[in-house]
């Protein structure tokens, strides 16, 4: 199995910030945003490889955090040559160049750089296991539904089984959501070429992907519980750093 970090965006919304430093970078608490993810990540057994996909114009910050960064698994930095938000690749963009460009034929984790939750991965990829080949995400109860209109928001059925999606609705049909947080059977690789060769915008936001993926076969849903930060805004970034100051 391999993982694949996201990390090639620009945080727009965080400017001043992230003018010029990548947002996987910055603090929270005593170390980078990326740090949390890696101590998720280097505890699987079965994991070989974390890529790392940025872009041109951070590229560089990212080779200076791979020189001192401490972490059992093999990290392999991407740089998906973009240099601004306006030619930006997108989520799913950045993963079918990494896919290419690492030639990756295996069990794919793919995790956003800006998501901080409480837990391990462990049960999670458990759940995969138990559902292959079929694609699994992972979903965070957020409680309240005007919470959930600012992101993509998933019913399941009783098997845990995604069955509808909404992107930023208006009026969300759960509390449900949506982290950046997909596992990926080698098998369903080929679904993501196929989606990027039929689709124009390249932007797309991954949930538009998955919406896709699952009229064509099984997707999953797991739902994580206690805390859950997805560091897109000021505010957010406040609350997580007020949270992990004293870790």
């Amino acid at each position: 199995m391999k993982a694949l970090v996201l990390a090639a965006g620009y945080a727009t919304r965080l400017y001043p910030l992230t003018m010029e430093y990548p947002k996987p970078l910055l603090k929270v608490g005593d170390r980078p945003i990326i740090n949390y993810i890696l101590g998720k990540l280097e505890r699987i057994d079965a994991l070989e490889e974390i890529f790392v996909v940025s872009n041109t114009k951070f590229i560089g910050r990212f080779r200076q955090w791979a020189k001192v960064i401490k972490c059992s698994k093999r990290i392999s930095l991407i740089d998906d040559l973009t240099r601004d938000y306006k030619h930006r690749r997108g989520a799913i963009g950045d993963m079918i160049f990494a896919i290419r460009k690492k030639r990756i034929n295996d069990d794919l984790l793919v995790i956003g750089g800006d998501n901080i939750f409480d837990g391990t991965l462990s049960k999670f990829l458990q759940f995969a296991k138990a559902h292959r080949p079929h694609p699994l995400i992972g979903v965070f109860n957020i409680r309240k539904k005007e919470k959930a209109m600012h992101y993509g928001v998933v019913k399941l059925d009783k098997e845990m089984r995604l069955v509808a999606f909404q992107e930023k609705p208006e009026k969300p049909h759960s509390a449900l959501v949506a982290m950046c947080l997909y596992y990926f059977p080698k098998r369903s690789l080929s679904f993501i070429k196929e989606y990027t060769e039929t689709k124009t915008d390249k932007h797309d936001a991954t949930g538009f992907y998955i919406d896709w993926l699952s009229k064509r076969e099984k997707v999953y849903g797991y739902v994580f519980h206690g805390r859950w930060y997805d560091i897109g805004l000021p505010k957010i970034y406040k609350e997580a750093s007020k949270t992990y100051a004293s870790r």
